[in-house]
């Protein structure tokens, strides 16, 4: 008997669960068909999914039709549940994708439909509701073929014309079908199965029209599905019931057997070994134990604690990242009276349900935050949790979530020695490609750090959410690889290594350049071409992109992409200015650079080096006592040597900057008519360009500057004037023939940098060798510029500003001098050497000039 497991996925209302129940009745697996409506469907069995009536959780249910045995999994079809959907994809070998013929496709279909093209799944479409009074089949049919492609084929009826079309798809197939006539059902399940066709089938699943005919299609344009001989299983859902843990699985290897002892590794790498007690097949939530089950079955067992969804177990591997993602966060709020252990406990076994939530416990403010897709699902989250642990829980108003990544490749030390312990780790951490989220690796020799103790640090790189140093928003997209380490024959345990491992991550993102990301999603918005202008003008307003409209009738469509915290309401907005004509269908994106970076930061106002539970900081020993190190001076004390300087590898330098900024910096300037002296000295006119409003920036990616920054109460940069002057070139060759002139060099350049980078300027020149000199202090224009007084050096000035100024502030300091930056470090001020500075500048002076262009 051939198996197939079938995905049934739809837009919300489209008549799913009834196409499942309809499927059902006429397979004869139940004698009456229930309704949504009426609450007694076989499938939605749950009280909020009754009550709602929508499905929130994927179910399994068995039928057999012919020589077939179908297995439907019938999904969530609500936007919030959409990651629920998205684990079936997983353990599927086709899908029907239901549309109503009334509503046609509709915004969650479009995003389905993504899903199924990227898991590569073979679909059927089911176009239901064409009972109902001003449905028009060629109508939907023409809409199908201009969205989803010229694949989708009305295969209702077998006739010439649906032949034609399968022949079209496939030059081979039309070879054969000029010169025999006939096309077989094997040629056009080859054809489903490569997804180069899309049968499509018409019908009423509440009036059982059309079902046996799609019954029979599935059962035709289907096929056997090869498996290897040895066990293998895919895990695509975990659940409780009775405080009962079910773990629902593919078998895509071999055979499953009551009592056989399953070896799987959890989501941190340890190993476990666990007895399945109890294999089940469902049909909604009733069920039948079985004591074997062969390959191509799907099912759920008990006695394995360890699983999760997207697991590999035996011969299969783990499944990559989710495309949907959960992109709202929610501080979880509850009476006091409750133990907070207790709540989080309970939210950790909802998160093992669903992975999407990622629950985060806080130890120092004892907040709890976890991330959902939307409104429905935290209402859902609310009863459940209710439903399931009495206890009434809240949430408060949300926002997107945040993450955050690095620009450069740096090396995290991680040293934890108080007395009688001891353990030092080196990470190497490099940026990584959009969306990979965060990959470990290790090229430590055994002979440096044995086996393992590199496991231990792999493990505890694991079990942890790193967070950032800008917001504190979970770290992505990085590649953190354990370089080096060393343990101590008597006085290492295991925790060492956790403390290393924690400070050497926090460490290297202390001295990375971190970028902020927040969750973009792609738009397609159709409205009257009259309401068009009104559309683009928005779209700009919230830092979207776009390309250029296009019409279609009497309407005009607009796709580009745009910030999620911007558009993520704006369906309202559309529906009052068009009057309800207007549509907007949004879908997932990926994380780009906050457009509104520096608001956010403050709005957060995270301090790294305040966060004691996730510490930059390392731990040294000196005489029989254990003692703080600053992240900055770690790398002055460490015990193992520089894995980058070892590789003569150079950390790098990026400055990333927008062309919005630089425009609102030209802007600006016209306020100020002396710094717009000094601007047009160095760059020439600005010219104001009325059609700037008009266009797209599609195609600018750079829309971040990528520099360290921690919010503190102001930023400074302080420059020792003289240095600078020395240390650069350009501005040496100008002070050999006057001095006065590369001095009034450096001050228009830092006039022009003062006013981009929005942080205080002091710039501060030598005069100690002046006698009588009682020091002076001026402002010109908008920097600060001081002249140290009698047998004052501008270091020792430096010195003294930094002390009173750098536990406060974030405090910066251009200079070549090596004694100069060894003192400031002290007062924690961070350096920046000459060269470093120079790069910096020139490359905000490179795009004003590029934005200029």
């Amino acid at each position: 008997m051939k198996k197939i497991v079938m995905g049934v996925l739809a837009h919300v209302d489209s008549g799913k669960t009834t196409l499942s129940e309809a499927l059902l009745y006429i397979s004869g697996t139940i004698k009456k068909a229930g309704r949504v409506d009426h609450g007694d469907t076989a499938l939605d069995t749950n009280e909020i999914e009754r009550d709602r009536g929508i499905t929130v959780f994927s179910k399994q249910a068995m039928l057999k039709f012919n020589d077939m045995e179908l297995c439907l999994l019938d999904t969530p079809g609500h936007v919030d549940f959409g990651a629920e959907a998205e684990r079936t994809l997983q353990v599927i070998d086709c899908a029907v994708l239901i549309i109503s013929a009334l509503e046609g496709i509709q915004n969650h279909t479009i995003t389905l439909w993504n899903l199924l093209k990227s898991y590569n799944t073979p679909t059927f479409i089911f176009v239901n509701k064409m009972d109902l009074n001003g449905v028009d089949k060629n109508a939907v049919i023409s809409q199908l073929k201009k969205q989803f492609g010229s694949g989708c084929i009305d295969f209702s009826s077998e006739n010439k014309d649906m032949y034609e079309e399968v022949a079209v798809s496939s030059e081979q197939l039309m070879e054969k079908y000029l010169t025999q006539g006939q096309i077989n059902d094997e040629d056009i399940s080859d054809l489903v199965f490569s997804r180069d066709i899309f049968p499509c089938f018409f019908g009423s699943a509440l009036k059982m029209e059309g079902i046996n005919e799609f019954l029979n299609g599935v059962d035709k344009y289907t096929k056997k599905i090869p498996y290897p001989e040895k066990f293998g299983a895919k895990v695509f859902k975990v659940s409780y019931e009775n405080n009962e843990r079910i773990t629902f699985l593919k078998v895509t290897g071999g055979q499953l057997r009551i009592k056989d002892v399953i070896q799987q590794k959890d989501k941190n790498g340890e190993i476990h070994s666990e007895k399945i007690n109890q294999i089940r097949v469902y049909t909604g939530n009733k069920y039948k134990t079985e004591k074997e089950l062969s390959s191509g079955s799907v099912c759920g067992v008990t006695g394995l604690n360890f699983t999760y969804p997207g697991q590999g177990i035996g011969n299969q591997k783990n499944n990559e990242s989710s495309v949907l993602q959960a992109i709202f966060n929610y501080k979880v709020i509850f009476d006091e009276k409750y133990d907070v252990r207790k709540i989080l406990s309970n939210l950790r076994q909802l998160e093992e349900e669903e992975p999407q939530l990622h629950v985060e416990w806080n130890e120092q403010s004892k907040l709890i935050n976890l991330s959902l897709m939307g409104e429905i699902q935290l209402e859902v989250i609310k009863t459940l949790f209710f439903q399931r642990f009495g206890i009434d829980i809240s949430f408060d108003a949300g926002s997107v979530a945040y993450k955050e990544t690095i620009k450069n490749i740096v090396e995290g030390v991680g040293h934890y020695e108080p007395l009688r312990h001891y353990a030092e780790v080196h990470l190497l951490l490099e940026p990584g490609k959009n969306g990979s989220g965060i990959v470990f690796d290790t090229i430590c020799s055994e002979d440096k750090l044995d086996r393992n103790w590199q496991r231990l640090v792999m493990t505890h790189l694991l079990e942890k959410t790193h967070l950032g140093v800008l917001t504190g928003a979970p770290i992505t997209d990085i590649k953190i690889t354990l370089v080096n380490g060393r343990a101590h024959i008597k006085h290492t345990e295991g925790g060492d290594f956790r403390q290393a491992t924690y400070r050497a991550v926090r460490n290297g993102l202390m001295q990375a350049e971190s970028v902020l990301l927040e969750p973009w999603y792609n738009f397609e918005i159709t409205v009257p071409t009259e309401n068009i202008g009104r559309v683009i003008s928005d779209v700009q307003k919230m830092s979207g992109s776009f390309d250029s409209p296009q019409t279609d009738g009497e309407n005009s469509i607009l796709v580009g992409m745009a910030p999620v915290s911007e558009i993520n309401s704006y369906n309202s907005t559309l529906t009052n200015f068009t009057r309800g004509k207007g549509r907007i269908v949004l879908t997932f994106s990926e994380y780009k650079p906050c457009h509104n970076r520096q608001q956010i930061i403050e709005e957060k106002a995270y301090n790294p080096e305040s966060d004691l539970e996730n510490t930059p900081d390392s731990v040294f020993c000196s005489h029989g006592a254990g003692f703080v190190v600053k992240w900055n001076d770690v790398k002055n004390k460490m015990h193992l040597p520089s894995f980058l300087k070892e590789k003569n590898i150079q950390p790098q330098r990026t400055f990333h900057i927008s062309k919005k900024q630089v425009e609102q910096y030209c802007n600006s300037l016209e306020e100020d008519k002396e710094l717009l002296k000094i601007f047009e000295q160095t760059y020439g006119k600005i010219k104001t360009d009325k059609y700037l409003a008009l266009q797209s920036t599609t195609k600018n990616k750079n829309n971040d500057i990528s520099t360290n920054f921690v919010p503190y109460e102001r930023e400074y940069l302080l420059v020792d004037g003289y240095n600078i002057i020395f240390a650069w070139d350009n501005l040496k060759k100008i002070a050999k023939e006057d001095l006065e002139d590369a001095r009034h060099a450096l001050i228009n350049i830092l006039c022009n940098y003062r006013g981009f980078k929005k942080c205080e300027v002091i710039v501060v020149f030598d005069a100690y060798k002046v006698k009588g000199n009682s020091g002076e202090i001026s402002k010109y224009h908008n920097i600060t510029i001081v002249y140290t007084k009698e047998a004052e050096t501008a270091d020792m000035y430096i010195e003294k500003v930094t002390h009173e100024i750098g536990k406060r502030n974030h405090v910066r300091v251009a200079t070549s001098d090596g004694l100069e930056q060894i003192i400031i470090l002290g007062h924690g001020a961070y350096r920046v050497s000459a060269l470093a500075f120079k790069e910096e500048v020139e490359a905000v002076e490179k795009a004003i000039q590029e934005y200029l262009e």
